[in-house]
Formats: C-alpha cells, structure tokens, sequence
C-alpha cells in the first residue's frame, strides 16, 4: 500500500505558531521520554497517538509544554481539562497581532503588558505560552477552587513562571469581570475560552460525536480525552447566553481593559455578540477567524476606549515601557 502523503503544516493555524507543522515525536520523546510508551504508528505509518486516550493526550501536551515553553513541572488533577496546546497557542498568537494594531506597528513584550485570562482552569496553559512568547503579565481567574490550587502549583514548580501570573478566585459564578477586575487598575487584553454547551446532556453529546470520529468502533460510554468538568464545558444558556453576560459586564468597566476577547465557536453566535456589542455601544469590533484542521472558531475582541482615549493609554503604556527598560539597563 502507498503511503498517503501527508501535509506538512496544519491548515489555517498561525503563521507564528510553532506547532505549525506536524509533531516531531522524536524531539518530543528526547524531551519526555515518557511520551513512548503512547507513540505507534498509525494506518498511515506516521507516529502519532491515541487521540482518544486521555493519558496519552495529557502526556503529549507535558511533553509539548517542555519542550517548547519549558515547564519542567506541569500535573493537573484527574479529570480536568487537558487543553490541546496548538489551539492554545493560535489564540495567544492572534492577540498579539490584535495588541500590535495600537502599539505602534509592533508587538507588545514584556511585563509592562498584562493579559486577563478569565477561567485559567488547572492547566494554566495560557499563562505559560503568552509569558514564554512574549512575556506578558497574567491574571487567571476561576470560579473552580481545584483548578486555582493546581495552576498556582504550576507556577510554583516552574521557576520561569513565578511572580508572573497572579490568580483571583470568582466566588460568584454567576458573575464573569464583577468581582475579578477592579476600576482603577489597567489590563491590555482579556481572552477567555467560554463553556460551549447549555446542558450537561449537550456537553456528552459532544463528546461521544468527538470519540466516535476518533475511534475505529462506535463509542457507547463517554470518555472525555481531553477532560473537563462541568463548569469547562457547559453552562447555564450555552455559549450564547456566556458572550452576553460577558458583554453586558465588560460595558461596566470600560476603561479597564483595552481589549475584551473570547473565543465563539458557533458562527450563529458571532452574529449575536455582535449585536449585543452595538446595544453596549463598542467603539471598535473585530472578529478574528482562526481555525486547526477540520475545526473552525472566532476570536471576537471590543473596545470601548475611543480614538482619545486609545492614545492616551499608549502614551501611558510607552512610559511604563521605558521605565521598565531603564531598570533592565541598571
């Protein structure tokens, strides 16, 4: 049998993205060796893994965190969230180019750059990829107490992270920015992966379409490969009812934070944030599409500051900037 060519890059993932191209699994096993006890040819005679498998996933993703974002240290509890780390990473790359369109024609690094990550979940997983690429500041915040201790353990074992990434717990669930960003402070960008699914029932539905494209035989009990509990995967009103909430809070808070993004899987639901956002008075909208494989989703990103107020944050940030860089020299 000829073996079927495959391509070389994974279609409509940034340009930047390091895991751009297919997974080097011999650099990935030098760097965990772990790893090869998942790795086996598939029907195409490519190594890969059992994508259906969540050890083998959570395994990979601790193999791709190390060799990439050296996390050294990186342990979430059973059943939690083991996010693929390529889509992960296409996000933090957008908003970099998001971020570059008010920063004098170039990317913003550095600490003086702080990114709101609304529900880190255990993996903490942006955090290290936006520190380590360009090496933002980060707020993670949560409503899952687990899921708070275990990224702050992330942080802890991995020198390069402390003082890096400062955690806030929601203790409201029904609140999303209340009770997390305070008025007087000031954050560049938000992103957030929002729960997908209305109903616990939606949410296994999901899971089992997803296992039985994976699996050769047809999926009869739910097992989630990446993860997940109930507050990660789906909420009350879905991902619909998720942007307006989130909408309606950001329009409390518009001059701090520049930026307002999240993820929307459902192209119906672009529709609607965008309606929300002209009822909330946004003075700009983008919508960014981005897409792995077979898989297509939207960053959807707002602002309120006008073209005043968008300078003068600039001019704020391009102080902080040189501060910053007159400490480094001395």
């Amino acid at each position: 049998m000829t073996k079927k060519k495959r391509p070389l890059e994974k279609s409509r993932m940034h340009a930047r993205n390091p895991h751009l191209g297919r997974y080097d699994f011999d650099a990935l096993k030098e760097a965990l060796p772990a790893l090869s006890a998942f790795v086996r040819p598939n029907k195409f005679g490519d190594e890969s893994i059992e994508f259906a498998n969540p050890d083998a996933v959570k395994t990979l993703n601790r193999a791709l965190l190390k060799s990439y974002y050296d996390i050294d240290f990186w342990e979430i509890p059973d059943g939690y969230l083991s996010p693929p780390i390529p889509g992960r990473a296409d996000y933090i790359h957008h908003i970099a180019d998001l971020l570059c369109t008010n920063h004098f024609g170039r990317i913003p690094t550095g600490p003086t750059t702080t990114c709101l990550d609304i529900g880190v979940g255990a993996s903490c997983v942006y955090p290290i990829i936006g520190n380590k690429t360009y090496g933002w500041k980060f707020i993670g915040s949560d409503i899952d107490q687990v899921s708070l201790e275990s990224a702050q353990k992330i942080v802890k074992e991995n020198a390069t992270l402390k003082g890096k990434v400062e955690f806030r717990w929601q203790t409201d669930p029904k609140d999303i920015l209340y009770g997390i960003i305070r008025k007087e402070e000031r954050i560049d960008v938000s992103i957030c992966n929002p729960p997908f699914h209305a109903s616990a029932e939606e949410a296994q539905v999901g899971t089992m379409r997803k296992l039985n494209n994976l699996n050769k035989e047809r999926v009869t009990q739910p097992v989630r490969n990446f993860g997940g509990q109930s507050n990660e995967l789906w909420c009350e009103g879905g991902e619909k009812r998720f942007l307006k909430d989130m909408i309606r809070e950001s329009k409390k808070f518009p001059e701090t934070c520049f930026w307002y993004s999240t993820l929307v899987s459902k192209q119906s639901n672009v529709r609607s944030a965008e309606g929300y956002l002209r009822g909330a008075k946004a003075t700009e909208v983008r919508v960014i599409p981005m897409g792995q494989g077979n898989k297509t989703s939207r960053i959807v990103a707002w602002t309120f500051l006008d073209k005043g107020q968008q300078k003068e944050w600039m001019d704020q940030k391009k102080h902080r900037e040189k501060e910053e860089q007159r400490r480094n020299i001395s």
